[in-house]
């Protein structure tokens, strides 16, 4: 499967983004999907993800502000992103896998996903 990040930008401290994650391939309901971030000189971090059920996690720096949604009709996971601050400017990235852990930390970690999107990058401003 190929993922295609978008919708990144520069917004304003308290404003709104929304990140989409379109698949080609197979049906997207198939696999779980995720979103990570990396700032400059920082570890990617896990933001949140969905399972192939629709169960979804995430960390708590964004818990109450973002939310991962997916579209099985339009193959397309999004990252609704609501009272953004400087602290999550970074490089966003989409990311799928085909396996059903049944650890759900397991979703937390880079290494659990096989497809990687090209990254899309959030810039807010103070």
């Amino acid at each position: 499967v190929q993922l295609q990040a978008s919708g990144g930008g520069l917004v304003q401290a308290g404003g709104s983004l929304r990140l989409s994650c379109a698949a080609s391939g197979r049906t997207f309901s198939s696999y779980a999907s995720g979103w990570f971030r990396q700032a400059p000189g920082k570890e990617r971090e896990f933001v949140t993800a969905i399972r192939q059920g629709g169960t979804t996690y995430s960390a708590d720096s964004v818990k109450g502000r973002f939310t991962i949604s997916r579209d099985n009709a339009k193959n397309t996971v999004y990252l609704q992103m609501n009272s953004l601050q400087p602290e999550d400017t970074a490089v966003y990235y989409c990311a799928a896998s085909t396996q059903r852990y049944s650890y759900s930390g397991s979703y937390y970690y880079p290494g659990s996903y096989e497809y990687w999107g090209q990254g899309t990058q959030v810039t807010v401003s103070s």
